[in-house]
């Protein structure tokens, strides 16, 4: 299903009428070239053209189509036209040489022997094109230079230096012409499917039925390497890939096990590679989980949704939220654009593949109701400074030790992602965060709060549904009339805080940094004391209709408690943290003003 899907997405991509939007053709590749050897039509070396630009704090590459890049094994596997300084130069990688040395001087000195074989096998891919190709004056000039002393043509350049400090991705063009060499019309055609699969030998190819397509024809053995993957080999992994016995079955062998044609494993591949670019507008970080999306139909949605899920742009972020909310009540997604399936795929490293944390397809319209859910689950009452709709990655750092995005536990946003999208509860895992930070920190912040709130909200979602006692509904802001206890014990730490503070101004801890952990989970064991440190607060108000006002509050409070509970559950934690904070939020809401509305599918709480 994954695998037809990103199929589908490729076709849609190469019958796109903006060539820039085009992904490669069948047997080519975009590659990040970081030079270029400029030859003249003897093949004599006239300069070298850095590439490099600065991203971050590295230089990389620029992109360019190329021949489709081998699979590299532990054997010599060179690529066509283009490959790393060691195969088109023979130049040692200093980091590798400088390695073997300090641990083998023998290893060492077999790896120098071993750089000509490399390029040998560069120039022999180059001698094995047909002789048409061969023909060409592109073609002609590369021969001609590597059978020169090449290294010492290059060694005259000033770029010298740096191709020899960083064993960079080399190619070829002609010094008049723009393009690459493996770009010039007369090789162009030539070098489709003649890409081999690493050390496979020429005419062991096997035929067989497309799992993915359900066409007959050469199946691929190795398919090409999935990169951009989070934590994952920078190398790149795979999906599908059978490189033990214990893996294989009825005395097949590597791909043989799962059967993809070679255009659909090249179409695949080059899909999701181009999802997972850097430059990719239709991919998120999430936790651990690097998470595309793509629909069946070009739709603006593809460009949304990294700033709807994770999006840290504040104004970006609010608009599109909005947009969203818009669409949906304007009936935006009705009809034919609804129903545009979308995909949602999100992968994490496992050794050397590449796991499914989740996979979700769904009609467009599903996509976005889900995606509203989502934002109305998260609506607080908030501080003029907190976020309207605050981003999953803020929401995970909120709840993660010393607010460090090293801290999120591992797979907590993949399934927050996949909560979204299925409409399920949300983890467990994050409600209980959340509420440990609470404790830990003494602070109940709004992205905590939000976070307790939504998954409160989606759990009692599921429960109410056929049952016969219905959970009270988590309102925005301040519920007066919610009986539960435990957001009553929440409210009324609240009050007994700001007594403190009123009548002691300018304390450095409040009872907020002795109590909270203590009365958010064996209340009986600190109520009893605070009722009574209360009554010694209120005493020293100067202000004596205050203190009549504050009695009131702790008399209606206290209506809706009958006892203090020994223990509170963990999500009765989470309500004692809602009813904590909505009670301090609404010490501070300016009463001649109406509260601000928060934009819902459903009419609002």
């Amino acid at each position: 299903m994954i695998i037809q899907a990103l199929n589908r997405y490729y076709e849609r991509r190469q019958a796109d009428p903006d060539p820039e939007g085009r992904l490669p053709s069948f047997g080519l590749e975009a590659k990040e070239i970081g030079f270029v050897l400029e030859l003249d039509r003897q093949g004599l070396l006239v300069g070298i053209s850095d590439l490099r630009r600065v991203l971050g704090n590295r230089k990389v590459g620029t992109e360019h189509l190329v021949p489709k890049g081998v699979k590299k094994t532990s054997g010599i596997a060179a690529n066509l036209l283009w490959d790393n300084a060691e195969y088109v130069l023979a130049l040692p990688d200093v980091k590798k040489l400088e390695a073997l040395q300090s641990k083998d001087k023998g290893k060492a000195h077999a790896y120098t022997e071993r750089l000509q074989q490399m390029q040998t096998a560069f120039r022999s891919r180059i001698i094995a094109l047909p002789a048409q190709a061969q023909a060409d004056a592109g073609i002609q000039a590369v021969l001609a230079f590597l059978d020169s002393d090449a290294l010492a043509q290059v060694k005259a350049i000033e770029a010298f230096g740096e191709i020899a400090a960083t064993n960079p991705v080399v190619s070829f063009r002609l010094a008049e012409e723009d393009v690459l060499i493996c770009q010039r019309p007369g090789v162009v055609p030539h070098l489709v499917e003649r890409t081999p699969d690493g050390d496979e030998a020429a005419g062991d190819e096997s035929i067989g039925f497309c799992l993915a397509t359900g066409r007959e024809g050469p199946v691929e053995r190795l398919h090409t390497s999935i990169k951009g993957v989070w934590g994952a080999q920078t190398s790149g992994a795979n999906i599908v890939s059978f490189n033990l016995d214990a893996f294989s079955s009825y005395g097949k062998s590597q791909g043989g096990n799962a059967t993809v044609g070679k255009a659909a494993a090249f179409a695949y591949t080059t899909a999701l590679n181009a999802l997972l670019s850097r430059e990719s507008a239709q991919r998120v970080q999430v936790g651990d989980a690097s998470t595309v999306f793509w629909a069946q139909a070009p739709d603006p949605m593809e460009d949304w949704l990294a700033e709807l899920v994770g999006g840290d742009d504040p104004d970006a972020h609010t608009r599109q939220v909005k947009a969203l909310y818009e669409a949906l009540r304007s009936g935006g997604f009705d009809g034919g654009r609804g129903a545009n399936r979308f995909y949602v795929l999100g992968l994490a490293p496992n050794a050397a593949r590449i796991s499914v944390r989740f996979w979700h397809e769904a009609p467009l319209s599903e996509v976005a109701a889900r995606l509203a859910t989502w934002f109305d689950d998260l609506a607080m009452a908030r501080g003029p400074n907190d976020m309207q709709h605050p981003s999953l990655f803020r929401l995970l750092t909120a709840v993660s030790v010393q607010n460090k995005s090293d801290n999120i536990p591992p797979r907590l946003g993949g399934d927050i992602v996949r909560s979204i999208f299925n409409g399920t509860a949300y983890p467990v895992t994050w409600l209980n965060c959340a509420v440990q930070r609470c404790r830990a920190e003494q602070d109940v912040n709004h992205l905590r709060a939000a976070g307790i709130k939504a998954c409160l909200t989606r759990s009692d979602r599921a429960t109410r549904a056929g049952a016969a006692t219905q959970p009270w509904e988590i309102k925005t802001m301040l519920d007066l009339d919610n009986p539960s206890a435990a957001y009553r014990l929440g409210r009324l730490f609240a009050v007994l805080e700001k007594i403190q503070e009123e009548s002691s101004p300018g304390l450095n801890a409040t009872i907020r940094d002795r109590y909270y952990g203590a009365a958010s989970s064996t209340p009986v064991a600190v109520f009893t004391t605070l009722m009574r440190l209360k009554n010694h607060h209120l005493g020293k108000l100067t202000n004596k209709g205050r203190a009549v006002n504050f009695e009131k509050l702790l008399a209606e409070i206290m209506s809706g408690i009958s006892d203090f509970p020994a223990h509170l559950a963990l999500q009765e934690q989470g309500r004692f943290a809602i009813g904590y904070y909505h009670q301090r939020q609404h010490f501070y809401v300016k009463r001649d003003t109406a509260p601000e509305p928060t934009e819902t599918t459903e009419g609002g709480n």
